[in-house]
């Protein structure tokens, strides 16, 4: 089993800026692809970008592609999501997981991830 930590949520203005990083223990994480999901109440968990083992492919929802991008540090065991351009439709609470890196089911099936963090919020402001 994976731990994740997510961190650096917050409140920012429309076109403003956040990074988010999600800490992993437990599991090597060169062996894990990793990938960010958000969520508001009520609603599924929205796929918002994925990374590979050893960050070498990225793939995002069509809503962030141009603002958004994830990256990973192996040698520390972190993935990364820096939004740039932020809107308020970007609000949600954001949740990194984790997989198998081997794994070939849908990148965008939440169910596919077997480890999630406890997520953090991101709200931006109009």
């Amino acid at each position: 089993q994976v731990q994740l930590v997510e961190s650096g949520g917050g409140l920012v203005k429309a076109g403003g800026s956040l990074g988010l990083s999600c800490a992993a223990s437990g599991r090597t994480f060169s062996t894990m692809s990793m990938a960010w999901f958000r969520r508001n109440p009520g609603n599924e968990r929205e796929f918002v970008a994925h990374i590979n083992g050893n960050g070498g492919t990225t793939y995002y929802a069509e809503s962030v592609k141009g603002r958004f991008t994830i990256s990973r540090d192996n040698a520390n065991n972190t993935a990364r999501l820096q939004m740039n351009n932020l809107r308020p439709e970007d609000s949600a609470v954001y949740y990194c997981a984790a997989r198998n890196m081997y794994s070939v089911s849908d990148i965008n099936d939440p169910r596919t991830y077997y480890d999630w963090g406890q997520g953090t919020q991101v709200t931006v402001s109009s």
